[in-house]
């Protein structure tokens, strides 16, 4: 429940503390005193859209602070926790607005987006502005009435979510219905070009070491004649050069006993012909090892020249193809993913039947609301001075589905026993829309968790013994939630627990706005001025007595 509102530079309020207590407090005051900026300076609180207009004239800022009394597992406080913004049984949110319009929002102390205002202030307080009954002729207000009414709106978010899947899965079949011919003949192309480059078996390294074979190959008989060449020179031949330098090796270790500064000399060569008998080693083998083989030549020429015609029908280089095909591999993956036209039927009659069956639940469920709903404000607006009225919720099958159900909802209303019950735009004058939305809102408040209710002058338009009716109703309420209402009506305002009064005040540096907690004794002068007017006689005074007393 709401605790306590600080209000600081907002609109004609200087500064305003107010305290707020359980059960059914009454606002009034003289017409242009404020009482709404009450109202307006909550709903800022809450998230309302912020204005440069409602800083009062020369302050930096305006600032609300409204108090919320939150238990642990109400809904609100299993928001508070979830978002980690849980504050031991309190909740206090803070609003701050400079006057070019730039606002700031606090929760617990915690700054956070304006629209964590708006989702917590759903479990926290409902707003009953006087003009309400002009949204309640949307198809869409009814029938979100209605759902809350009968505690199917998770039910009623679940069918559009479902009819939104419905609708997705549903467009999905139809492309693949537009597209499904060219998507064949590009799945059937992708399939040709995989087999034909996985048949290459080729990777880079691959195709490296086949151009290396093929080049050795292609060479492999100038190479058995240069190794040969080389032997003989080197160490076959009468004059080889191996057989020379062990006579060179052989005549300096001679000449070495005459002089030692040849010792060097006949070591390098003594070195390089040690080399070269392993060089002349590595050539024989060489020689052994290569292969005169025409056959496998030809193999090899043979899938080279294939890579590179396929290369060259690609437009590609050879070392390109293995990256062409994880390319061409990954796409038919992807257009395998797509499923077949049966898979992308079948996933859209699912979707369908998920929707009808929540759907059909949701219709059920509106159907005995909606006959519960219509009898409960029947009764309320015979206590409203509507005694012949009857009020009656109709929901008629759609011919097509939408994401708000099967059928649709409409309010319809009947002010005299002689009429058949017909829309409410077409039925209702203003004033008994007026009471219409009140006895609507009544019936709601009783199955609704939010612990506040705020009625800014929905009595508009009616007096007399209506007027009381409507306070004993608005009472009635305060039993079970916390009521705050704006009212001009004195038969209302005696029948409030609490009562606060606006007055304004004029001064030289401008306008205040301010609000008192009225005793008994103040009540009474305030019922009779509502009653009286400008002049307050006795008899006024003892009329507002007995309203109060009453």
């Amino acid at each position: 429940m709401l605790r306590a509102l600080s209000i600081r530079s907002f609109v004609i309020v200087e500064h305003l503390d107010l305290e707020f207590d359980s059960g059914f407090t009454v606002l009034t005051g003289e017409t242009g005193a404020g009482k709404s900026i009450l109202i307006e300076a909550l709903s800022m609180a809450l998230g309302a859209r912020a204005e440069s207009g409602v800083v009062r004239s020369g302050a930096e800022r305006a600032e609300v602070v409204a108090e919320f009394q939150v238990a642990q597992t109400d809904p609100a406080g299993l928001w508070l926790q979830e978002n980690d913004l849980w504050s031991e049984n309190s909740c206090v949110l803070r609003r701050t607005i400079d006057p070019s319009g730039k606002s700031r929002a606090f929760i617990n102390g915690s700054s956070v987006p304006v629209q964590q205002l708006k989702t917590l202030s759903e479990w926290l307080l409902d707003i009953h502005g006087q003009h309400a009954h002009q949204s309640l002729q949307k198809a869409s207000t009814q029938r979100a009435l209605l759902d809350a009414f009968a505690g199917t709106t998770a039910l009623a978010q679940s069918v559009r979510t479902a009819y939104n899947h419905w609708q997705s899965a549903k467009h999905q079949w139809e492309q693949w219905c537009d597209r499904s011919e060219a998507l064949i003949e590009e799945k059937a192309r992708c399939q040709d070009e995989m087999r034909e480059l996985q048949s290459l078996d080729l990777t880079l390294e691959s195709w490296q070491s086949l151009q290396a074979d093929q080049a050795r190959l292609a060479h492999s008989a100038g190479l058995h004649e240069g190794t040969q060449f080389a032997l003989e020179v080197l160490s076959e031949a009468e004059d080889a050069v191996c057989g020379k330098l062990d006579g060179v090796n052989a005549k300096l270790s001679d000449l070495l006993a005459f002089d030692p500064l040849l010792q060097s000399s006949a070591d390098l060569i003594k070195s390089a012909g040690i080399q070269l008998d392993e060089a002349v080693h590595e050539l024989r083998r060489y020689a052994m090892g290569i292969e005169l083989d025409d056959a496998s030549l030809r193999r090899m020429e043979s899938r080279m020249e294939n890579i590179l015609s396929t290369a060259r029908r690609y437009r590609l280089k050879p070392e390109q193809l293995p990256e062409r095909l994880a390319e061409t591999t990954a796409r038919l993956e992807a257009l395998q993913a797509l499923g077949s036209g049966d898979s992308l039927e079948q996933a859209m009659q699912t979707a369908q039947r998920v929707f009808q069956n929540l759907a059909k639940t949701l219709s059920t469920q509106r159907s005995e609301a909606a006959e519960q709903l219509g009898r409960t404000i029947t009764v309320t607006m015979a206590e409203l001075a509507m005694g012949n009225s009857l009020f009656e919720i109709v929901l008629t099958p759609l011919e097509h589905a939408t994401a708000a159900g099967l059928d649709e909802v409409e309010f319809r209303v009947a002010t005299h026993a002689s009429q058949t019950p017909d829309a409410l735009s077409r039925v209702a004058s203003g004033g008994e829309l007026s009471r219409i939305s009140l006895a609507i809102q009544a019936a709601l408040s009783t199955v609704s968790a939010v612990p506040t209710l705020i009625f800014d002058e929905v009595d508009a338009g009616i007096g007399g013994r209506v007027a009381e009716i409507v306070g004993r109703l608005l009472e009635g309420l305060g039993r079970h939630h916390q009521v705050l209402c704006v009212t001009h009506l004195p038969q209302v305002a005696a029948r409030g627990q609490h009562h606060l009064s606006v007055t304004k005040t004029e001064y030289p540096t401008g306008v205040n706005s301010t609000i008192l907690i009225l005793d008994k004794q103040a009540r009474i002068e305030e019922l009779a001025r509502m009653l009286g007017g400008v002049t307050i006689t006795p008899t006024t005074r003892r009329h507002a007595a007995e309203l109060l007393n009453h």
